[in-house]
């Protein structure tokens, strides 16, 4: 357990130790992860036979140091594909870390990929369906890679949606383990993001056509490594650094670089050091502790980051023993400042972030306001200050320098004592619709509270056919629901922020209330999302009806239908037509996932 340094703000220390009280399930966790950890290699405890197979293939030399057991054993766990930008960098990364393990005394191998949906690709599309809880099938694919008790190091290659936070909970079950995740980096940058948005819209409203459309998109999405705009993909790369779980600086560095390629090797060689075998060991069950989520927590709301996370940061959470809620977001967010303005909370993308001072500026200066807990482990060892530098390379040498004294670019990037905003951009909002979350940081001051009519649908594609209609030009609240987990994977709703934004920059006032999602890039528009509980388990979202006004107040908190109380509890909540997207697009293979998965404020998590 990480000891709460005197200089941290009162408000992390009471959230943190409200987590530790409410986290009753931590103690057992660590203690199975105690009893799994042996002395000496892993693979020690193997047959002769399990361990025939499982040096079968090596050569020679690597046959003969797993043999002795005197060498680590590294585990590569890789999200690689080729058609998501952002992890074809992958590729040549195990042929990479094989020969840095082995400069550092080391075997490596390669223990298994697990899959890697792009949402870019499935927004919209039936697809879109499976992505949340490809999550929870990265997890058990993390876990089949690292079963074979080879291993006494892990590697996590990974970068986007649900990519990370799955390896992350995969890993946590093998938390006797050290782990390190290594990132890919972020493409060169295209059409600017305000342009994208632009074109979007005007495609919305039938002012350009597909081509336009394309050429635009093409132009943003242009090459090798992650989408520049700060959506989920980045916000992991954000999360995976304030944890303490990256190489320091690893998270924004462009891929097919030397710099990129020293701090991949960097990984291979340092987990390699931390093992049980050596004096450094350093499990991550006990890096990834409740101070750990909570400079997570503060990361995000610091950054304006996806919303995404106020699912996967409490499934994540949740995998190593921690219990933690909104309230927690929504408490921290009132005194954590906001540092950046990036796409979609500005106009500048994560290059332009790097370059004014990027992670070790933003760690430096939370650090120094006590708005980050320094007194946590990491991959590197004792204390988050260690991020606070940014990498170079000397010579040829890979090197860290201290943080810039001063941002490069005051518009992207700012001092503690020059934010932006003097809270997160990330609200709770409660009522008698339920429990929902909001991101303010896009949003402008003019639309934090919206009162209007409802106007209830079923399915993002409804919503789209009446704004083509004409239907919604009005002030509205657009009501979606049976969106949730439960009813069809909770997918993204994004094809509705160029509709949506039509409508508010038309000077309607609308909203959007859901029990989905929106994708990790929106925020313009106002929208009260993964509203719990969800319609399909009785959520009271159900019971809004064509007219009814609705409130959405990001001032207050509040989140409610304006209908006499002894009316609403009257009223049916409607059953879910499951036939639509029950099949098709791998769908029926989710079924099960979908029945048991949790409400968004439990992180609709489905292994536990």
């Amino acid at each position: 357990m990480s000891k709460i340094s005197q200089n941290v703000h009162e408000r992390l220390r009471a959230v943190t130790e409200r987590i530790r009280e409410r986290s009753q399930d931590r103690a057992e966790y660590l203690r199975r992860m105690d009893m799994a950890q042996q002395r000496g290699s892993a693979r020690a405890g193997l047959s002769c036979t399990n361990l025939a197979h499982g040096f079968a293939a090596s050569d020679a030399p690597d046959k003969d140091a797993l043999k002795r057991m005197r060498w680590p054993n590294v585990a590569i766990v890789s999200a690689y594909n080729d058609m998501l930008s952002a992890h074809q960098p992958l590729e040549k990364y195990p042929a990479l870390i094989k020969h840095a393990a082995r400069e550092a005394g080391a075997i490596a191998q390669f223990a298994g990929g697990v899959p890697a949906m792009c949402d870019g690709v499935t927004q919209g599309q039936p697809g879109m369906e499976l992505s949340l809880f490809s999550r929870d099938v990265i997890a058990m694919a993390t876990g089949v890679a690292l079963a074979h008790n080879m291993f006494d190091s892990a590697l996590c290659l990974g970068v986007c949606d649900k990519i990370v936070p799955g390896l992350l909970m995969g890993a946590l079950a093998f938390g006797h383990l050290p782990v390190i995740f290594v990132p890919g980096g972020p493409m060169p940058s295209g059409v600017p993001n305000k342009e994208k948005a632009r074109i979007r819209q005007l495609y919305a409203e039938g002012k350009v056509g597909r081509d336009a459309l394309l050429e635009s998109e093409a132009g943003s999405y242009h090459s090798a490594g992650t989408c520049t705009f700060y959506g989920t993909a980045n916000s992991n790369q954000m999360l995976m650094e304030v944890m303490g779980l990256h190489i320091p600086g690893s998270a924004f560095v462009p891929p097919n670089t030397p710099l990129r390629d020293a701090l991949t090797a960097a990984a291979a060689q340092r987990a390699a050091r931390i093992t049980a075998l050596g004096s450094e060991y350093l499990p991550l069950a006990r890096m990834v502790d409740e101070a750990a989520i909570v400079n997570a927590i503060v990361g995000l709301l610091a950054t304006g980051g996806s919303t995404n996370h106020t699912l996967h940061l409490v499934a994540m959470a949740r995998c190593a023993g921690i219990a933690i809620t909104w309230d927690d977001f929504s408490d921290l967010s009132t005194v954590v400042p906001l540092l950046t303005r990036i796409y979609p909370n500005g106009s500048a993308d994560v290059n332009r972030f790097q370059m004014a001072g990027g992670m070790a500026f933003l760690i430096r200066e939370l650090l120094d306001a006590g708005l980050l807990h320094d007194a946590v482990n990491t991959v590197m060892g004792r204390g988050l200050r260690a991020y606070a530098a940014e990498p170079w390379l000397d010579a040829g040498a890979l090197a860290w320098r201290p943080a810039p004294a001063a941002s490069g670019d005051l518009d992207v990037l700012r001092p503690a004592s020059n934010p932006f905003s003097h809270h997160g951009g990330l609200r709770l909002l409660t009522g008698n619709l339920g429990r929902a979350v909001i991101k303010t940081s896009a949003m402008k001051a003019e639309h934090h509270v919206v009162e209007a009519p409802a106007v209830v649908f079923d399915d993002q594609e409804a919503v789209i056919a009446a704004f083509k209609a004409g239907a919604l030009s009005r002030d509205c609240v657009v009501v979606v629901r049976f969106q949730g987990p439960r009813a069809n994977g909770m997918p993204e709703l994004h094809q509705l922020t160029p509709s949506l934004g039509s409508l508010q920059s038309r000077g309607f006032h609308v909203a959007l209330v859901t029990d989905g999602r929106m994708s990790g890039a929106s925020g313009s528009v106002p929208a009260a999302i993964h509203v719990s509980p969800e319609v399909v388990s009785g959520g009271p979202l159900g019971r809004v009806r064509d007219g009814d006004i609705l409130r959405l107040d990001c001032h207050t908190g509040v989140l409610e239908a304006r209908v006499p109380d002894v009316l609403w509890q009257q009223r049916q909540i409607p059953t879910l037509d499951a036939a639509k997207n029950e099949f098709g697009s791998g769908r029926e293979l989710f079924a099960s996932l979908r029945r048991v998965a949790g409400d968004a404020e439990a992180g609709a998590i489905s292994l536990m």
